[in-house]
């Protein structure tokens, strides 16, 4: 599946110059209605030391204890830092802070893994799961599996995180009428606010929000040809998402991950680009939270049961949100639709059979349908091409469903042109 090239001979180097990737360790101080963290890793002369900053609003509604943090912090750094591991890939992982048991090893080692399978394929990286890390501990550490974690009392109240495209509107609209709704945003744009301040959060103070700030060492690192790629960012949200869980003392997480996450981007492997939004991880994280975190919260997605049409149908049915909500990784920094992409294209396409063709136009600022220079992600979302995007996108037969019902009333458009050519 993989040759050897160019990048697998950066990765052997930086492995054999970088053998050990530390954990040091974490601080975290508050300031009026805000937590801020700081971790601490490094590798040999390299050290990083990202920050987080989580501003409660109107939410703080837990007493927090310091040895209930601790163990929710430690957690989350733990994922933190595979954005910095993967730089050099070490074959080691120092944990200083406490010492995980065999299980959690075990688990941690599935995520890494699975999580960095996309990063591993592009950069040509063939590694044996079983040992491709392996976790040192200090000898006097303490267990991890002795940290103190908070159990949230069942109630009304809900977090929902809100990511600014469709799927979040629809977990939104369905549990603000009867539920106590928390919307949570990491790393906000203009999207997800404006999605907030429809389903009636129309202040900073009724949103909880979490800004993460990457170490600008790293971003060096990467320009200078340290390795780079896709990261498991769901299962990074979860962890922080039961985080607020205990600091707004709310036991419920509603995720808006949907059913077509499972299907693998890369066809007959287990690489997929959504593998921390899949179901796999989901089950995974459920489990860990249960048996390693005292059962704190319940972590789910409303969406899972339904397919990306299905979706697609429901938010038709919220013309309220059709010209805020936005799903382009390219045009989220100046949050528009760069229609240039396959998430544009998708997007696009499975919201088509429920919304009318001059609307779509208006939405999108262009006709998507008709513009040649998306040809090449049209085959990979249509499985012309061998391979799908890697982005999160829907089913293969999902998108070919939404082009079978559009035939009649777009058949005059390029790529559903192209779409009866290849099916007749």
């Amino acid at each position: 599946m993989y040759q050897i090239n160019s990048k697998y001979q950066v990765f052997s180097q930086l492995r054999n110059q970088y053998p050990v990737f530390h954990y040091d360790g974490f601080e975290y101080s508050f300031s009026d209605d805000q937590l801020i963290i700081h971790f601490q890793f490094h590798t040999e002369e390299i050290h990083f030391s990202p920050s987080v900053t989580l501003s409660f609003g109107n939410y703080l509604s837990n007493e927090l204890y310091d040895n209930s943090l601790d163990g929710f912090i430690f957690q989350i750094g733990l994922i933190e830092l595979i954005s910095y591991w993967k730089s050099v890939c070490s074959p080691i992982i120092h944990i200083h802070p406490y010492k995980l048991t065999p299980k959690m090893v075990e688990w941690w080692k599935k995520l890494y893994y699975k999580g960095l399978g996309e990063f591993f394929y592009q950069n040509s990286i063939l590694l044996n799961p079983a040992d491709f890390i392996q976790f040192a501990f200090d000898k006097n550490a303490p267990h991890a599996k002795d940290l103190y974690y908070h159990r949230m009392k069942p109630s009304k109240q809900i977090i929902v995180p809100i990511g600014g495209g469709k799927d979040s509107v629809v977990t939104l609209e369905h549990y603000v009428p009867n539920h106590n709704v928390i919307p949570l945003i990491m790393n906000p744009r203009g999207a997800t606010y404006e999605c907030a301040k429809i389903a009636g959060f129309d202040s900073i103070q009724s949103i909880f929000i979490i800004e993460r700030e990457i170490d600008p060492r790293l971003l060096k690192l990467n320009q200078i040809g340290y390795l780079n790629g896709h990261t498991p960012f769901s299962a990074l949200l979860a962890f922080y998402s039961v985080l607020v869980g205990y600091i707004t003392n709310t036991r419920k997480i509603a995720l808006s991950n949907e059913s077509s996450a499972n299907e693998a981007t890369i066809p007959g492997t287990d690489i997929n680009h959504q593998y921390s939004k899949s179901h796999e991880f989901e089950i995974d994280f459920q489990f860990y939270v249960k048996k390693f975190m005292n059962h704190c919260v319940d972590y789910f997605s409303y969406l899972r049961p339904y397919s990306e049409l299905q979706i697609a149908q429901m938010f038709a049915n919220y013309p309220q949100y059709h010209h805020v909500f936005r799903s382009c990784n390219a045009g989220s920094k100046k949050n528009i639709w760069c229609c240039n992409c396959s998430k544009c294209l998708f997007a696009y396409i499975i919201l088509s059979p429920f919304i009318e063709d001059s609307k779509m136009i208006q939405i999108f600022g262009e006709d998507l349908l008709n513009k040649e220079q998306l040809i090449t992600f049209f085959d990979e979302l249509t499985g012309i091409a061998p391979n799908k995007p890697f982005e999160c996108v829907g089913t293969i037969d999902e998108v070919n469903e939404a082009l079978h019902m559009i035939i009649k009333s777009r058949e005059n458009k390029l790529l559903v042109q192209r779409f009866i050519n290849q099916n007749t």
